[in-house]
């Protein structure tokens, strides 16, 4: 089993692996070693080994170079204009230094040291001028800088292009190379490992998965390859660098071919990558959905207080929750926004670093709006925890914005806050809002509308029963357990062993 990411944060592999191995299958579940924790430890039965990774292809030797047609007054690189605006400074300050002597030197004449005053004006001129003319230089070096890391300019557009045009789905190794980091780390261990079955999650380890695939069958040993597709990768919008979506369309698109099985989050994503690569059969849907045996199961490692951590001491005051990733596509500040207009709720994210600059800055709005001590952020809890943890707020908020993933599916949060039998307030994102509407476990707002947001929390509030007892709808919450899911999983890799599939 592959994933691109250090097993930690990833709830979604973390229990297909925990669950395959529970059933019988061996497993060993390859990630890339972040530097933090252990590399080596046990998901169950299933084994998680990391890999330490070195991104050596991710910068581009060119990038290092002048770039005289882009910035023909940039230096190479942002580092040797720091280090030339550093040794200016170092220069002009010598220079003052050395002024400042003159006025209190001792035994000179005051002719001579008129003189040295004179002959000490030249350089103070040259290191003025040469001051401004490295700091020209390193403006159009951090100019140069952001076309690179954007690759929007025109130039770049058209040589993508280019390359698109002459290569096709090979052209991600002209316009990305960086993702043969995952093949060169990754490709050893698994021939190593020689296995049946390979399971690649996302995109980066369909590539490596399916070169996995080809030298294993090369050699005539016979492997099956699952491909567990995360997301429809045309519709990612976050990269900021414009050449990165095209190149990995093109690699997913290349080694898509070479899956024996296809699996995916949602229904709709299914019919989107089953039209997309032209797949003989629909991908088997697999729920990320929380696992029911895990969040019940009995141990000596309590809780969190979800409420305790926001410092609320009474069962009277509202806590409206958002969990998961947070970013300004997922619409939280909009939480913070409509707050001023809810008396007495408190907002709390739970998110992977509540100290990164994007959850500051929603609490530096806080501030501004006079709600500060009303809004918290406190960080993950095992995945195990995660349900019984939110069940201590009143109600599941699910804010993001109208991006075409966000479209299609599902999302963790949406079981999360199931299981913990949360009112649920949704923006009006296709999928979603369409489930929540249809079981009337919560209400739909339009996305980025912060007066139809707090519309929708205030009728939540004012009869949270109405919403939580949809939860008692016989089979609906069984439906959205990760068990129900694992079975499904459990047959993918059956059928792929007992000579199904491509």
């Amino acid at each position: 089993m592959l994933v691109d990411n250090s097993v930690h944060g990833d709830s979604r592999v973390q229990k297909q692996a925990a669950s395959a191995a529970a059933v019988g299958w061996d497993v060993i579940l390859l990630g890339k070693y972040s530097g933090k924790g252990e590399d080596n430890w046990k998901l169950g039965d299933a084994e998680v080994r990391l890999i330490n990774m070195r991104a050596k292809l991710s910068v581009k030797p060119r990038d290092l170079r002048n770039a005289p047609l882009r910035r023909p007054l940039a230096y190479s690189s942002e580092r040797v204009a720091d280090f030339r605006v550093q040794l200016v400074k170092a220069w002009r300050a010598d220079l003052r230094v050395r002024g400042d002597e003159l006025k209190v030197a001792d035994g000179r004449s005051k002719l001579g040291t008129q003189a040295a005053k004179t002959w000490l004006a030249v350089p103070k001129l040259a290191s003025k001028a040469t001051s401004r003319w490295v700091s020209l230089r390193r403006r159009e070096t951090k100019r140069l800088g952001r076309i690179r890391r954007t690759r929007s300019a025109p130039l770049d557009k058209l040589t993508t292009e280019f390359w698109l045009k002459t290569m096709g789905n090979r052209a991600w190794r002209r316009l990305d190379p960086g993702v043969w980091d995952f093949e060169l780390s990754y490709g050893p261990v698994i021939d190593e490992l020689k296995p049946d079955i390979i399971h690649a999650n996302d995109f980066r380890m369909l590539g490596v998965g399916s070169r996995a695939a080809l030298r294993a069958r090369g050699a005539g040993r016979p492997v099956k390859l699952v491909w567990d597709a995360h997301e429809f990768l045309p519709g990612v919008r976050s990269w900021a660098n414009k050449r990165k979506l095209p190149a990995m369309v093109a690699y997913e698109r290349e080694h898509a071919k070479y899956a024996d099985a296809v699996m995916t989050v949602s229904g709709g994503l299914a019919d989107l990558l089953q039209k997309s690569h032209k797949l003989a059969e629909r991908p088997a849907v697999v729920l990320n959905a929380p696992d029911a045996a895990a969040t019940h199961r009995e141990t000596d490692e309590q809780v969190p207080d979800i409420r305790e951590l926001c410092g609320i001491d009474s069962d009277d005051v509202p806590l409206l929750v958002y969990s998961g990733l947070a970013a300004a596509q997922r619409g939280l500040g909009i939480m913070v926004e409509g707050l001023p207009e809810i008396p007495k709720a408190h907002v709390v994210f739970v998110c992977g670093d509540p100290e990164a600059p994007y959850v500051q800055g929603l609490l530096r709005r806080a501030e501004e709006l006079g709600v500060q001590e009303r809004v918290h952020a406190v960080p993950y809890v095992p995945h195990w925890q995660v349900v019984p943890f939110l069940s201590g707020a009143n109600v599941g908020v699910i804010p993001i914005h109208h991006w075409p993933n966000h479209e299609i599916a599902l999302i963790t949060k949406f079981f999360e806050y199931s299981h913990a039998r949360l009112p649920l307030v949704v923006s009006d994102v296709k999928t979603m809002a369409e489930v929540a509407s249809e079981t009337g476990q919560g209400e739909v707002f339009k996305a980025e509308n912060v007066a139809d947001y707090v519309r929708a929390v205030k009728a939540v509030l004012a009869d949270p029963q109405k919403y939580s007892a949809v939860y008692d709808t016989e089979g609906l919450l069984e439906e959205w357990t990760w068990e129900a899911q694992a079975k499904v999983l459990d047959e993918v890799y059956t059928r792929l062993l007992q000579g199904g599939g491509r």
